[in-house]
């Protein structure tokens, strides 16, 4: 290594060490929802941690190597190799590390009272998305949640009810199983509508389901917008012009992402005042942070440690540095999954019999479909803003 890049690193390490708002990419913030009692989700696959393990549907992924990663390896139904953003949500929340599936009925009283998830993996604001799957469309999800409120009014009492769910965080996120899926793949709505009208009718029933969520008492509500849906591996597979050209996201998907995202977040402004200060809508924003770990992969590689830790961590990167085995960190993979080919592998077609990528952390996702967990946590980062907002 030359003398001046030796300068450098002793440097990097020097303020690795002595920085003390060193973070992981995203940067730490604290919460300002000390009050909040509990977390609920809502959705598709990003929010769902195993409800379908309980539903006869084959879109599952409580099988290896799905959690590889996870509190003792363990495959938990969520279609990733570790936690979900609700899992971090709830750990920063400071109610519990794992946010459970409702239909998960070995789910203890402590479990219920500080939340759970009510997603489905496959699903979607079109009831018809779920069709498709087997699995519990987003306007039927709340329904479970009214059921739950009616076990937990025996278990704590009416009044307490109310105060808990009052006090509760909600998050929504679903909608790209429906482009995706119902109306791309499978054409069924496409026959319906235009890709704007499709929009319109996804929008509509987003508010339908948070008046009925709102109903049962629901005051912070935070609704996540869609990813960049042309960067998925499979939509790049399945729609790829440039044969011998380098894999990229695909354009015409990421403006439908887009153009959804602003009318979502304008309609949720508007819906909003429309239900007064009382009740918090808060629009999330995760297309921009995916866009951003995609087009910058290199920069998303550092890690937040206390002093000691830093302490020996920079010694075993001295270690490296002078054997020649550093090197930059982050993600090194944005176009294709860790599991099999990472083209078009996703549930089933990702098994024990799938060839796994040997570091996770170097790749945005994990399948075809889902992120890792290492972009995950970095889509959370982005969310924490919303989710104080929604407290307030």
């Amino acid at each position: 290594m030359p003398v001046d890049s030796y300068l450098l690193f002793f440097f990097i390490i020097f303020l690795f060490i002595f920085n003390p708002t060193s973070t992981s990419a995203g940067g730490e913030e604290s919460t300002v929802c000390e009050n909040v009692t509990a977390i609920f989700a809502f959705g598709d696959s990003t929010v769902d941690p195993g409800n379908n393990n309980f539903l006869p549907t084959t879109f599952r992924s409580n099988f290896p190597p799905y959690g590889k990663d996870f509190f003792r390896h363990k495959p938990t139904g969520r279609f990733t190799n570790g936690k979900l953003p609700t899992d971090f949500a709830a750990s920063y929340l400071g109610i519990k590390d794992h946010l459970p599936p409702y239909l998960d009925l070995s789910l203890g009283k402590e479990e219920l009272m500080t939340g759970v998830s009510f997603a489905s993996a496959g699903s979607g604001f079109d009831p018809l998305t779920a069709q498709f799957s087997g699995v519990v469309p987003v306007l039927l999800q709340v329904g479970f949640f009214e059921t739950y409120k009616a076990r937990l009014e025996l278990m704590i009492g009416e009044d307490q009810t109310v105060r808990l769910i009052e006090q509760s965080v909600f998050m929504v996120s679903a909608g790209t199983n429906d482009f995706v899926t119902n109306y791309f793949a499978l054409s069924l709505r496409k026959k319906e509508f235009t890709v704007e009208q499709y929009q319109l009718f996804l929008l509509q029933n987003i508010k339908i389901f948070l008046k009925i969520l709102q109903s049962f008492g629901a005051k912070k509500i935070v609704v996540v917008g869609l990813p960049p849906m042309g960067c998925l591996p499979v939509i790049i597979t399945l729609n790829w012009k440039g044969r011998f050209q380098e894999r990229d996201c695909i354009t015409s998907f990421n403006s439908i992402s887009k153009d959804y995202n602003s009318k979502l977040k304008e309609e949720m402004i508007i819906y909003s005042k429309y239900f007064g200060d009382d009740i918090s809508i808060t629009y999330a924003d995760i297309y921009d942070p995916f866009i951003d770990v995609i087009s910058s992969p290199k920069k998303y590689g550092t890690f937040c440690l206390n002093i000691s830790h830093k302490i020996i961590v920079s010694t075993y990167l001295l270690y490296l540095a002078f054997n020649g085995l550093f090197h930059q960190s982050g993600f090194r993979e944005t176009m294709s999954g860790c599991c099999g080919t990472g083209l078009v592998e996703a549930s089933f077609l990702c098994n024990l019999h799938s060839l796994i990528c040997p570091n996770t952390s170097q790749y945005v996702f994990w399948d075809s479909i889902h992120p890792t967990e290492k972009a995950y946590k970095i889509i959370f980062n982005s969310l924490r803003p919303s989710i104080n907002r929604a407290c307030k």
